[in-house]
């Protein structure tokens, strides 16, 4: 491929030398013929980009005849689909080429870098708080992502790690401490790993079990990045505090924790067992087993300090000493008589051991424990070391490896990552009402009204007798119960972190809350697990402060939360409430949501937690996460977040060491900053009130295209949602329940199938015609919006995103796959998107005062402008195999495993090209 036009001149050695070598790789593995195939294509789109229109039917020609020639289409859709995880990886690599330099040159100013931690610090000293204001800052922070398997990474792990690898050769290969006949080396292996590249899948042959999902996300992550990161976080914000307030100690808890979905969230998922968490609660706890018992390993190596040459705490060595008292004296232990460190870490390094070998059977009653009790043990033994070289002049051998396994210790525990545990309300009134009817508790719960529910519910958990003690019920609710008996074993035997957070999706009444907290104490639980309850809809958002203050009314409700330090975690969904409401209705009633949840928490004396279940696309929650936090409402912060980190952006934010720690700074950064001194605005009840009138009518205006009666044929036809439904990327089903309604289907599909089609009106759509009828209404004036728009984080950072869902569509290629749907369906709804998406691009670009679409970002304008040539063909090719697929041509069944397997990795591709899924 030629590519040097690609990107900017920073870039252009290594995109020039990636595509030259795919280029004689498709020669050498496809022929000539399919090269010249693929560049004829590449000339054409970017031919019909330029304004040939006769570009676009030699385009629609070509594509004809590929849907009739399997072999062929399939190699040109992998040429273009290999080229983009090329050049993706070209622009990590520019990426942390860029964030190196920016911050050697903050280094060597001793000035810190924009959105670092040290400029969080800076910040907070401007805004006039002092070292022990900035102690207290500390005291409340709790930063906590919480990853998902949520199935929107369409890359399998095998291409990962080939990606890995070329990275890593690219690197190397373009070193100048590189010698020449080693460059030739490493150039050869970049070939060979471009050849297995082309000949690997790249999509998966059949759904991931929850375990592959565990081991491809909730533990490769820490094993490949996380594990060194995070020491790396703490000890920049201690760096950072030294630099900002020389003359203060500061103590730093542990406050940015990981927690996880993976092999907890049973939510839809009904492969999400008892068995499969405890499999997964026992391979976190031997993977950070695995990791301490290197570390240990690694410091045995180097602290070889003898007791001849320094001083030994008589702590530690009467900790040796009673620890040597069961060990046989032909022990090796022995050898290192004068080395008390190494005799030390030898015994710690074989009760991890031990740890390990119990942990296989941690959940067998039969098993006697062995080894550590608890993290807290391991840690006490590190702090002994510590302490003893700290008060024998051995400071400088403490900051290395030792110091970063203590806050290993701290941060990971031995449970790794918190398991939360997820299920749907619904599951637990239905499993509450078996229960009551089994013990003639109550005939028919379900009937009973909201407040009779209540009644009884707090008088049982009151009454603190067990409710259903045996399993003797349906197989649904017998799995449902054990659940809370699982976290009570988990408690005892992986540790009381293990199992925190217990979420209730589709929370709508007091009740749904109850529910959990009866089934918490049955099992011995009552005040010692979170329960979070999640409001996802429009409407469960609009209600949910009455909810929580009946809750917090409650009296059993407030024994178990005293027991929590009257701390309550708030779960926010941003998937749901913008399938159902839109994206400018969901986020305002989200914004307005935290700011009342907030208020009924400080009234009533209960620390908020909010926890944001963010996805990757924008109308699923995402954008730029520090942007994001910092546009929330002050009140709604305040130290404490949970923020989910899901699928495909997993993935790019956690596989490059550089990129993951940049990351973390930033989420940092933006969490510090909003504990601080927040400006206040004088307008922002008039803001508020013109966001309801605006919001009402973007809503209306989405809701008339939804609601429409050929809008459900549109989307099933002018997307590929039949071919995103049967991805094989996630153990998880794509529709709650089997039917054809919009509501019924999950909201990942529903965004990844409009990205696809790069419609993309999740994004942006109602936008256009709410801001026309606004301001062509009495209280309308585009100024006061402009003026919000310029003051206004929340207002500025909404309209940014829209921008970006704006710029990441393409109203051309849309009208491409509306020519899939019947004609009368297509023109009536392409014609109201297509004209909602002008109209939206017309009033946008008037409330920022910009050119163009993207001029807010002009680095992604700039890329999609030169990608756009380079992805339109595999939308083409996608569009044309649709249609045969779907009757346009005929196919048998030898044709039809390998056009269903084309047609995925179209996806893939795509998906690549715009670095965008769902």
């Amino acid at each position: 491929m030629t590519t040097t036009e690609l990107q900017p001149t920073e870039i252009g050695q290594t995109i020039r030398m990636l595509g030259d070598l795919l280029g004689q790789t498709i020669i050498e593995q496809a022929g000539n013929e399919v090269f010249d195939l693929e560049e004829e294509i590449r000339r054409l789109s970017k031919a019909w980009r330029n304004g040939d229109v006769d570009a676009n039917g030699k385009l629609g020609e070509i594509m004809k005849e590929l849907a009739s020639n399997l072999p062929v289409a399939s190699e040109i859709v992998k040429a273009f689909s290999t080229y983009f995880q090329l050049i993706n990886l070209a622009e990590e690599h520019q990426r942390v080429a860029i964030l190196q330099a920016r911050e050697e040159r903050a280094y060597q100013a001793d000035q810190p870098m924009d959105e670092s931690i040290r400029h969080a610090l800076a910040t907070l000293k401007r805004e006039g708080l002092e070292a022990a204001d900035v102690q207290s800052v500390l005291n409340q922070l709790r930063i906590t992502p919480v990853f998902t398997a949520h199935p929107t990474e369409s890359r399998r792990r095998t291409i990962r790690q080939i990606l890995k690898w070329v990275t890593e050769t690219v690197k190397t290969v373009q070193s100048p401490g590189t010698l020449e006949h080693e460059k030739e080396k490493h150039a050869q292996r970049l070939r060979s790993m471009l050849v297995l590249l082309w000949q690997s899948d790249e999509t998966r042959s059949r759904r991931p079990t929850v375990m592959d999902e565990v081991r491809n996300t909730g533990l490769y992550f820490f094993e490949e990045t996380l594990f060194d990161v995070i020491p790396e976080i703490y000890s920049e914000l201690e760096k950072a505090l030294q630099a900002e307030f020389p003359s203060h100690e500061f103590e730093i808890p542990p406050f940015l924790r990981y927690g996880s979905w993976i092999g907890g969230d049973r939510d839809g998922n009904p492969l999400v067992t008892n068995e499969v968490t405890r499999m997964t609660l026992c391979a976190q706890k031997d993977l950070v087993l695995e990791r301490y018992e290197n570390d240990v390993l690694e410091l045995y190596q180097w602290l070889s300090v003898s007791n001849n040459r320094a001083k030994i705490s008589p702590e530690l060595q009467c900790h040796v000493q009673e620890s040597l008292s069961g060990v046989d004296k032909e022990d090796a232990v022995f050898r290192f008589g004068h080395e008390p460190y190494r005799q030390q870490l030898i015994l710690m390094f074989r009760k991890l051991h031990a740890s390990r070998n119990a942990n296989e059977f941690a959940f067998d009653d039969q098993v006697q424990v062995s080894g550590y009790l608890n993290a807290q043990e391991f840690l006490n033994d590190l702090q002994l070391i510590r302490n003893s070289l700290v008060e024998n002049n051995g400071n400088a051998l403490v900051g290395g490896s030792l110091s970063k396994l203590i806050r290993r210790v701290e941060v990971f525990g031995f449970h790794l990552a918190t398991l939360d545990v997820r299920q749907h309300a619904g599951k637990h009134r239905n499993a509450v009402a078996e229960v009551f009817d089994k013990y003639e508790i109550t005939l028919d719960y379900q009937r009973l009204d909201s407040a009779n529910k209540i009644s009884l519910l707090t008088k049982l958990i009151n009454s603190k007798r067990p409710v259903a003690s045996k399993f003797e019920f349906s197989e649904e609710t017998n799995e449902i119960l054990s659940v809370f008996q699982l976290m009570a074993q988990a408690h005892e035997r992986i540790g009381h972190e293990s199992m925190q957070t217990y979420i209730i999706s589709m929370t709508e009444c007091v009740s749904n809350m109850l529910e959990v907290l009866l089934m918490l104490q049955d099992a011995d639980l009552f005040g010692k697990v979170d329960i979070v309850p999640l409001f996802e809809t429009v409407n469960d958002l609009k209600h949910a402060p009455t909810t929580l203050n009946k809750l917090f009314s409650n009296d059993a409700y407030k024994r178990h939360l005293a027991m929590r330090n009257n701390c309550q975690q708030i779960m926010i969904g941003y998937s749901d409430s913008n399938k159902d409401g839109g994206y400018l209705q969901a986020n305002w009633k989200l914004f307005t949501a935290q700011r009342q949840m907030a208020a009924t928490c400080k009234d009533r004396n209960v620390e908020l937690t909010l926890f944001h279940g963010r996805g990757g696309s924008l109308g699923r929650g995402g954008g730029p996460a520090n942007r994001a936090i910092l546009a929330q409402p002050p009140e709604s912060v305040n130290g404490r977040i949970r923020v989910t980190e899901q699928g495909e952006v997993v993935s790019s934010r956690y596989s490059n060491p550089a990129i993951a720690r940049r990351h973390l700074q930033q989420l940092v950064h933006a969490v510090v900053c909003s504990t601080g001194n927040r400006p206040e605005y004088d307008k922002l009840d008039r803001w508020s009130a013109i966001m309801d009138e605006i919001s009402e009518l973007a809503h209306r205006k989405y809701r008339a295209l939804v609601d429409h009666e050929k809008f459900i044929k549109y989307f099933q036809t002018a997307t590929p949602i039949e071919l995103v439904e049967t991805l094989n990327i996630g153990s998880r089903p794509s529709r709650r329940k089997s039917s054809n309604s919009i509501e019924d289907l999950r909201a990942i599909p529903w965004v990844f199938s409009w990205t696809q089609s790069r419609a993309n009106i999740s994004s942006w759509y109602g936008i256009g015609t709410a801001m026309t009828k606004w301001c062509e209404s009495a209280s309308g004036d585009i100024e006061e919006v402009q003026q919000m728009y310029e003051q206004w984080p929340f207002f500025n950072t909404l309209f940014k995103n829209v921008h970006l869902g704006l710029g990441r569509s393409d109203m051309d290629i849309a009208g491409l796959y509306s020519q899939l749907a019947e004609d009368s369906v297509s023109s009536e709804m392409y014609s109201s998107i297509k004209n909602e998406f002008e109209l939206t691009c017309q009033q946008v670009l008037q409330v920022t005062q910009d050119q163009k679409i993207l001029d807010t970002e002009s680095w992604l304008q700039h890329s999609i402008t030169v990608r756009n040539p380079y992805v339109d063909p595999l939308n083409y090719i996608q569009v044309a195999l649709l249609e045969r697929l779907r009757g346009g041509q005929s196919v048998d069944d030898s044709d039809y495993d390998e056009l269903i397997r084309i047609l995925s990795n179209s996806v893939n591709g795509i998906a690549a090209g715009l670095q965008n899924v769902g």
